[in-house]
């Protein structure tokens, strides 16, 4: 199989299948096509539109079969691994895990595009307003029901790591990269998918890239750069 991603600084939405496939240990091959200028730059989605017609990554090819968007490619893992407990084996809690993850795939907006996902920086705490708060307040939710409901066994969400945390992984970096206070079993559950294997691999190579993309490099106080070899002066 190979995977198709963009940065791995700023890209969520490669994360999540990524770190599935790594985290089980399923084999594939990586195509990283960095970002243009922009996220919407023509020439970038021309680059990955023979994986994915849309133009977006991450995408999954698995030989003649094209898999696109992160929920659907790890449904597709998960037919392809039934072996795996990619979704939680005990029935209510794959059911929640499935809404949950869907709900992460819908959702979450205003977090998005105030926290947009950046390995490279911890940015000083500031209010993001409203909407930001309440989304933070839904996801914590979220996240203490899980671990509450279904968390014995493990530090993730449903005790073992599975297709919820990858989904999930995204949303714990923001709050990390900008100071976002969060309740002690939220903060124990970011504290676990950056301990992660799988995650601190990623993470690394993050670290790594020479790439900057503008969109995702807020313009407010830092606390530290995790990348100074792309600072100059």
């Amino acid at each position: 199989m190979k995977l198709i991603i963009a940065n791995k600084c700023y890209s969520s939405w490669s994360l999540r299948p990524w770190l599935l496939l790594k985290a089980f240990g399923i084999p594939f091959e990586e195509v990283l096509i960095p970002f243009g200028p922009t996220f919407d730059d023509p020439a970038w989605k021309e680059k990955v539109r023979p994986y994915n017609p849309a133009g977006k990554v991450p995408a999954l090819v698995d030989g003649d079969i094209q898999i696109w968007e992160s929920l659907a490619i790890m449904e597709y893992v998960a037919d392809a691994h039934p072996e795996l407990p990619i979704w939680p084996r005990e029935r209510a809690a794959r059911a929640f895990a499935r809404s949950i993850a869907s709900e992460m795939h819908a959702g979450f907006s205003a977090l998005r595009g105030a926290c947009p996902m950046n390995l490279g920086k911890l940015y000083a705490p500031m209010d993001r307003g409203p909407k930001v708060a309440a989304e933070v307040a839904r996801l914590t939710a979220i996240w203490n029901e899980a671990r509450a409901a279904h968390g014995a066994g493990g530090p993730f969400l449903f005790g073992a790591f599975s297709a919820a945390d990858a989904m999930y992984a995204p949303v714990a970096t923001r709050l990390r990269s900008y100071s976002v206070s969060v309740d002690p079993v939220s903060e124990a559950y970011c504290d676990a998918i950056y301990a992660a294997p799988a995650f601190q691999a990623w993470r690394e190579a993050a670290l790594a890239e020479a790439w900057i993309v503008p969109e995702d490099e807020m313009d407010e106080p830092v606390l530290e750069n995790y990348r100074p070899h792309l600072q100059h002066g």
